[in-house]
């Protein structure tokens, strides 16, 4: 089946099985690989993108259900001279260790932070509750989403 997609601002349009997850369709199709896949069961989160400006797990989501959708990956955020807030906040709050969830992780926060205001301790928790670090113990990614929210 044709899709026709854009992501990180680029048009696509791809011609692939109906049952293609969209994870499979930016990591394989379009060869964006800062979008992870760790557990295949919509647990982790590290797969999390933003769909039409609303952080998903994008290997929940067939690519079919994303036609004519605007789709923001990891890789449209920022770069390595111009950092989105999010990624400073992680990088200045020691908020990553291996590196594996981060990309899903500060795509939540992101989403976390523009839909929500007066965020605290809790309610980040809360809100990143479905994407799993197996390394930091969150207590930094908290500061992290914190320290960007502020800067909102």
């Amino acid at each position: 089946m044709k899709v026709t997609v854009t992501v990180n601002g680029s048009d696509h349009q791809l011609d692939v099985p109906e049952n293609t997850l969209l994870v499979d369709l930016i990591r394989e199709e379009l060869r964006l690989t800062g979008t992870h896949v760790g557990c295949d069961t919509s647990q982790c989160g590290a797969c999390t993108v933003h769909l039409n400006g609303r952080a998903v797990k994008s290997c929940t989501v067939l690519a079919a259900q994303a036609d004519g959708a605007d789709i923001t990956t990891i890789e449209g955020i920022g770069s390595p001279d111009d950092l989105h807030p999010m990624q400073a906040a992680f990088r200045d709050c020691h908020a990553l260790q291996c590196g594996f969830c981060t990309p899903g992780m500060i795509m939540s926060a992101i989403d976390l932070v523009e839909h929500n205001d007066g965020l605290d301790n809790r309610s980040v928790r809360e809100g990143l509750e479905g994407n799993i670090c197996r390394c930091t113990g969150y207590h930094n990614i908290v500061k992290a989403v914190l320290q960007a929210a502020s800067a909102k």
